[in-house]
């Protein structure tokens, strides 16, 4: 479950936002609550559930670093800020009880950055395919920030073998939340996804500088020795494969992306 996806849509809507994140999962908890057997949930949550904690973040080397190499675990006290947050967090929460109360079989995935083909993205939700489609359609990239914030980023094929390999195991992980992404292995900022963009493209991306968004993480990677543990699973497709594979199908799909694009970003 994903519903509304935007930290920015959530200020400009909270009510909207709500209906779709905090109550749209209880109504799918309790249906599964009443179902007999209870279906497997697994609840697609977020990495804005820890907050915005830029106390221990140093800009070096052109991006920000963090203290913790591994990442933020499983074990990062929980901080519900903007509305996303807080209708994300309060979901998360609902997933996890409702085992604990009700023996639901669900699993709580608290993901980073996940990007591939067919994902649409926009400014404000979907920030590696939104940059892979303005390179590819040469249009202007505006990056909230210096771009030197760092997010682990994860290939959608390698999140979709964790969900089927979730659902054989479930009984190792139901009632559980886990921390889901690339890891320290695969970071980006956008500054360097740009120069990656340019790089693969061969052409130049304008782009421009606007203040920081509300609550942004300089820096957020996620731990992921805990569902390394318990399902011996890794990401396989490191960011070079990945931005590759994400333009070839912009390349390929150029008239009903551009189609698509287009209705997404004028609301219809």
């Amino acid at each position: 479950m994903a519903a509304q996806v935007a930290v920015t849509t959530s200020i400009v809507d909270p009510v909207r936002d709500f209906y779709a994140n905090a109550l749209g999962s209880f109504n799918l908890l309790e249906l599964a609550r009443q179902c007999a057997p209870q279906p497997i949930l697994l609840y697609a949550s977020t990495n804005k559930v820890y907050g915005c904690d830029n106390a221990n973040v140093e800009l070096r080397d052109g991006r920000y670093q963090m203290a913790d190499a591994f990442g933020y675990s499983e074990k990062t006290p929980l901080s519900f800020e903007t509305p996303y947050g807080c209708s994300k967090g309060a979901a998360d929460q609902y997933c996890l009880d409702y085992h604990r109360i009700f023996g639901v079989p669900t699993v709580v995935f608290r993901q980073s950055c996940i990007y591939g083909p067919n994902q649409y993205g926009l400014e404000d939700q979907g920030w590696v395919a939104w940059f892979g489609i303005c390179a590819a359609f040469h249009k202007p990239i505006t990056i909230f920030g210096d771009g030197n914030q760092v997010r682990d980023v994860l290939y959608i094929d390698d999140l979709l073998a964790l969900y089927e390999k979730s659902i054989v195991h479930i009984d190792r992980l139901q009632g559980q939340a886990f921390n889901i992404g690339g890891g320290p292995a695969y970071t980006l900022s956008p500054n360097e996804l740009v120069r990656m963009l340019e790089r693969k493209t061969g052409k130049s991306v304008a782009v421009n500088y606007a203040q920081w968004r509300p609550r942004d993480q300089k820096v957020y990677i996620s731990d992921i020795r805990k569902i390394a543990a318990c399902l011996d699973w890794q990401p396989q497709v490191d960011p070079e494969t990945g931005i590759q594979r994400l333009l070839g199908w912009i390349n390929d799909e150029q008239e009903s992306v551009s189609l698509v694009h287009e209705q997404l970003r004028l609301g219809k």
